[in-house]
């Protein structure tokens, strides 16, 4: 996909091309590997847009749910918030979990249908 840049030269539109590198909102994320009823995860990170299973920028490390074990790469998660890159609600209470960030844990639960209806929005 092209982006295109429209400058004004003296009263005529000249059309210029912008590097197709161009990064969005970037998310440190899990990505799901393993097997039926064998969860194991990546931690990546990614744009934000894109699909689940799509490239990453770079592996951040590993998380298998059943045995809890844990790969991180401490320095290079700093390195990607440090850019600006967001950690997902799961991930987050991950790296505060493990100490590599501070702060309180995150609410991941979602509000069900039922309790959002009632909910009138403000």
């Amino acid at each position: 996909m092209r982006i295109w840049k429209y400058e004004d030269n003296g009263g005529t539109l000249t059309r210029r091309s912008i590097p197709s590198i161009v990064f969005f909102m970037l998310v440190i994320r899990f990505q799901r590997r393993g097997r039926t009823n064998d969860p194991a995860f990546r931690v990546v990170v990614t744009e934000k847009r894109s699909k689940p299973k799509s490239g990453e920028l770079e592996i951040l490390g590993s998380y298998h749910p059943k045995t809890k074990e844990t790969i991180l790469k401490n320095e290079r998660i700093l390195y990607w918030m440090s850019k600006g890159a967001k950690a997902s609600p799961t991930v987050h209470n991950l790296l505060v979990t493990k100490g590599v960030v501070s702060g309180a844990k995150v609410s991941v639960v979602k509000a069900s249908k039922q309790n959002a209806a009632e909910v009138p929005a403000a």
